[in-house]
């Protein structure tokens, strides 16, 4: 039995995580998010970062806890909890939302942009996204390998690409910062940064993404607990890394970009344009090329682990059959085209991120303080209802028209109402805890 892991593999399993992560949403928010927040970037991407990388760190420190367990980690609040919070997040990064903009990712990045003008461009991707899914249901039967190799070998050249882009763009055109904000980025950009942070889905991400680096660890012989724990750590801080390189570059090229292509609906728009007008069609055949691998390996990384996480549910039904349910209902919903998913998607992580940020705040300080349930109780249920109520908010759906009150709660016009009343849940459950516990030394 292997009691270390060497420097190469370790860093080999950041490249994995970093892999897996490094999909969609990572590549298509950053350049938005610059176009938008204009001459505020710099407190823009400070958010947008603490959501997209340093949430994820903690989501990875968390499940390392309960070896990779999402359900362990849930039911410290209750078993029903534990059920509805695991089917949430597995729908929301599966076939609702994360594995379908993977491919309509790749379609706006790698197939339009060769496609004439007058191309229909439901028919295109709808041909794209076929193509597409029927590659990553044939790859996800037996993806491990795949996964592995893709990782170690196309991430330094998609950082080595990613990086050439940023810089050679300073060089070639006047690199400032004046392009005015736009929307909730004028008055609140540092909020509106930590908002979009959630798009990206990689704090839930990492929860279902934990178990497959520790899987790995095991295959690498390393079954101690707590060594597990350290490398899984350590694969997240690598990982981790190379996300923070890949939002400030894109996230730069995004308020670059401005005076040279103008204002874009999407990221997906934005790369295509500006590697085509820096370097033609060479820029979008490298840029094709790279972001085909990316977004193709997290596809066949979220159809794989949601696929095993439904026949462990099911275990009647064949994993191969769940790969198939998956892609297919992936393919359906990639159709409704990219703008479409992330509208539709942003009021349920709004809803979700809460919920999955004080579980995994909880979980990491229940490591060392040993909280009772009741905590865990109060603390989601109350975030729970603040986090819904951002969410109607967020789906145009104006609660506090009919409770005018939810706007004088602190942080609520920037979408973290629930922050607040959650600390007083917090408390509640402390007291709780403390009145039971008198109680039963009373008895």
């Amino acid at each position: 039995m292997q009691e270390q892991l060497s420097i190469k593999n370790q860093f080999a399993l950041g490249l994995l995580m970093l892999a897996l992560f490094l999909g969609a949403g990572n590549l298509i928010f950053p350049p938005q998010l610059g176009q938008d927040a204009g001459s505020s970037i710099l407190l823009a991407t400070l958010g947008f970062l603490l959501t997209a990388v340093g949430l994820p760190l903690l989501a990875i420190m968390a499940i390392s806890l309960t070896k990779g367990n999402m359900f362990e980690m849930a039911k410290r609040v209750h078993p029903i909890f534990s059920t509805f919070f695991a089917y949430a997040v597995y729908l929301a990064l599966g076939p609702f939302f994360g594995i379908p903009r993977t491919s309509t990712v790749t379609h706006e990045i790698a197939v339009a942009p060769f496609l004439p003008s007058h191309f229909n461009h439901e028919i295109a991707l709808f041909i794209s996204t076929f193509v597409f899914f029927g590659l990553t249901f044939w790859l996800a039967l037996n993806p491990l390998k795949l996964i592995d190799s893709i990782g170690k070998r196309m991430m330094p050249i998609l950082l080595g690409l990613i990086g050439f882009m940023t810089i050679s763009t300073f060089f070639l055109y006047s690199f400032d910062l004046v392009t005015p904000a736009l929307g909730t980025y004028v008055q609140n950009p540092f909020s509106s940064g930590f908002i979009e942070g959630y798009l990206t889905m990689d704090t839930i991400a990492a929860l279902v993404f934990g178990i497959v680096i520790m899987d790995r660890l095991k295959d690498l012989g390393i079954h101690d607990q707590k060594l597990m724990r350290k490398y899984t750590i350590h694969s997240g801080l690598i990982a981790g890394a190379g996300l923070s390189f890949v939002y400030i570059s894109l996230a730069l090229l995004g308020t670059i970009s401005v005076p040279i292509i103008g204002r874009l609906d999407n990221g997906g728009q934005i790369l295509s344009e500006l590697s085509f007008h820096m370097y033609q069609y060479f820029g979008l055949i490298l840029l094709a090329v790279v972001i085909l691998v990316a977004c193709l390996t997290t596809a066949i990384g979220l159809v794989s682990a949601c696929s095993e996480f439904f026949a462990k549910r099911f275990p009647q039904v064949k994993y191969s059959i769940f790969v198939f349910i998956l892609t297919f209902s992936s393919f359906l919903m990639a159709n409704l085209g990219l703008n479409q998913l992330i509208s539709i998607s942003l009021p349920v992580l709004i809803f979700l991120y809460p919920i999955a940020i004080v579980l995994i705040v909880l979980t990491l300080i229940d490591d060392y303080f040993k909280l009772k349930r009741p905590v865990f109780i109060t603390s989601i249920l109350i975030t729970s209802i603040f986090s819904f109520i951002d969410g109607l908010e967020a789906a145009n759906i104006p609660v506090s028209d009919a409770f005018p009150f939810l706007r004088k709660l602190p942080l609520f016009e920037t979408g973290m109402g629930w922050l607040i009343p959650t600390f007083f849940g917090a408390v509640v459950g402390f007291v709780i805890t403390t009145i039971i516990s008198k109680k039963t030394k009373t008895v």
